[in-house]
């Protein structure tokens, strides 16, 4: 019997979520010449080194002072076999980092050895040495010094320039062609075929709704991966970045002995508010919390922005939603998920409809993005409020979160997977055998046995198809 069924690929149409990776994420995906390049930097070392998992850092230090190569097997008792899973994800992540590498050792069994340059700068940042900072000469006290609200507020307004370009908001000053660049470049935006105007995209929507640490911190990713055209080192640019980071709010540090490319970068930090400078000859700069942030982009990590902004959100069990604020920004985010019925000076009153949450999962939004965006804003008296004796680890009312959530379920009921189709048996027995077989394999997803069709998935595909040839040529 021969086998005449053709295959075809089914593929998901789920709206793709916005990804914003950690340091270890994004590393990860760089290559590996990158990343020697990256650890000639000790600030980036130090960085690596805290994103580890604990197990990780542990290995570290202890083959720090190490020369030789270590066994493998000597390495893994160090860890006890009930740790075993712990032990392979330290171990994965340390080799997808290229902090260390196997090496063979005498009698050919293999062994770990840390990275040279990524060793060599780990003591420098640990233990002091090494070349120091290029920002780190002394300076006379300023006599126009700018004390931490100044600079919040600084930050604030100028990363909230590009927020309002990408809403459309009339206060669009001060955002340049090359902070454009990006959000085109980063898919938050798309030129309309219409008019060739910038238009946010469905991962713009997600973008609005992410914390500004993780905004910020996304924004440079995609700087980072266009450094090349503006003549500057992407690694170099990362690791001034997070020497930005291990700064101190409030002080002033000086240009003097930054090189030309770190100046140019150092002015795209400033429009951006990740630095305050008083003037672009000035010899002195400003690191804002935006830059001492970027480090909290993971889940869990606690938003130093929270000290600068208040809550500004009231929601009720009827829906409604107040947002206490004069901020054409605000109002403009809180009418992605919400209809908005009046307008005052400093209030804004909404109410979230069906309509209005469908609207903005059509957009990419999903419901527990909504959901952290209210929290996260919440206004301190909904952290009084009683919910009604329902036991809730949401400040918002139980009846909201639940609604939002069965608006979202009414768009997921199918699921996508990918699969392949096999039809046109010759024969009834030859699709039951090989029908069989898929299902025995556990990767049988459909099957219709009137029209001798089946569906396979896309990874168990290569195996029926090697199964169906072994058993074309016995028959």
């Amino acid at each position: 019997m021969s086998e005449s069924s053709k295959s075809k690929s089914l593929n998901s149409n789920s709206t793709p979520s916005l990804q914003c990776k950690d340091l270890h994420e994004y590393l990860k995906s760089r290559s590996s010449q990158f990343l020697e390049t990256l650890y000639n930097y000790p600030t980036i070392c130090l960085a690596v080194y805290r994103e580890l998992p604990e197990l990780a850092r542990h290995f570290v230090i202890r083959l720090l002072f190490v020369e030789q190569p270590v066994p493998q097997a000597v390495v893994a008792s160090w860890v006890s076999q009930t740790h075993a899973k712990e032990q392979n994800k330290a171990s994965e992540a340390l080799s997808e980092l290229s902090v260390w590498h196997e090496a063979p050792i005498p009698g050919g069994l293999p062994g770990w050895l840390l990275s040279q340059s990524f060793k060599k700068n780990l003591k420098v940042a640990l233990l002091g040495g090494g070349r120091p900072w290029s920002m780190s000469q002394t300076l006379e006290p300023d006599g126009k010094a700018r004390d931490v609200a100044f600079l919040d507020a600084y930050a604030l307004e100028r990363w909230e320039c590009v927020l309002h370009y990408m809403v459309g908001s009339q206060q669009t000053e001060g955002i340049s062609a090359d902070a454009v660049r990006i959000l085109l470049h980063a898919g938050l935006m798309t030129r309309d075929a219409e008019d060739g105007s910038a238009v946010i995209t469905k991962a713009g929507f997600q973008f609005l709704l992410l914390s500004t640490a993780k905004q910020v911190w996304l924004f440079l990713q995609h700087y980072l991966h266009t450094a090349e055209k503006r003549n500057l080192s992407s690694a170099e640019c990362l690791a001034f970045l997070y020497q930005l980071s291990f700064s101190t709010l409030g002080k002033d540090y000086s240009t003097e002995g930054m090189s030309n490319n770190m100046l140019v970068f150092l002015q795209h930090l400033r429009e951006f508010g990740l630095v305050y400078q008083r003037k672009r000859k000035a010899g002195r700069f400003y690191p804002t919390r935006l830059a001492l942030n970027m480090t909290c982009v993971r889940e869990g990590a606690a938003p130093l922005e929270a000290r600068r902004q208040q809550g500004y959100v009231l929601v009720e069990s009827n829906y409604r939603v107040y947002g206490y604020t004069h901020s054409t920004l605000q109002v403009a985010l809180l009418g992605l998920f919400t209809e908005l019925m009046y307008r005052f000076p400093n209030l804004v009153v909404g109410v979230i409809t069906r309509e209005s949450v469908r609207q903005a999962f059509r957009g990419g939004i999903s419901a527990e993005q909504i959901i952290k965006y209210l929290e996260q804003h919440s206004h301190p008296q909904m952290l009084k409020t009683e919910s009604g004796g329902i036991r809730t680890t949401s400040v918002l009312p139980p009846t909201v979160v639940d609604q939002v959530r069965l608006w979202e379920g009414e768009r997921n009921r199918f699921t996508y997977t990918d699969g392949v189709v096999y039809n046109q048996f010759l024969s009834q027995a030859d699709f039951v055998v090989l029908r069989d077989y898929a299902r025995q394999q556990g990767v049988l997803s459909w099957q219709n046995e009137r029209t001798r069709t089946m569906v396979v998935t896309k990874p168990g595909h290569d195996d029926v198809k090697k199964f169906w040839k072994r058993y074309s040529k016995s028959s």
